[in-house]
């Protein structure tokens, strides 16, 4: 279905733009977490563009999705409402995240509901 396209191929960019500067920047006390972290992430990216490709085929691989942006959102959104992360652009990225895990939740009850009626590209 075109949707569910739409939303992972504006995951992947969305990812993409937000991550590949991570890379040029310092890493703190602990690089390996930082940059694996990155790195990880924009395997991700990856993996949502092989779905937008085939969203039938790659069901599957949605509710991992799902996950893949719960474990950003979650942390970010407990650490702001604790007073450890600031209202800035952390913030605002788990909030995106938030927002396409929502739409990754909707698009494998969407392509449930349409079965094989996805069309592969």
């Amino acid at each position: 279905m075109k949707f569910i396209r739409i939303i992972f191929v504006l995951a992947a960019a969305w990812g993409f733009f937000a991550l590949v500067p991570g890379l040029f920047d310092e890493a703190g006390p602990r690089p390996e977490y930082y940059y694996g972290f990155i790195g990880l992430a924009l395997v991700f990216q990856l993996i949502f563009i092989l779905i937008a490709f085939d969203p039938a085929r790659y069901r599957p691989l949605i509710p991992i999705g799902v996950l893949e942006k719960l474990a950003f959102f979650l942390p970010v959104t407990l650490l702001y409402l604790q007073g450890r992360v600031a209202m800035g652009p952390v913030f605002f990225g788990a909030m995106v995240d938030g927002l396409f895990m929502l739409l990754f939740a909707a698009s494998w009850m969407v392509s449930r509901r349409e079965g094989q009626a996805i069309q592969p590209l």
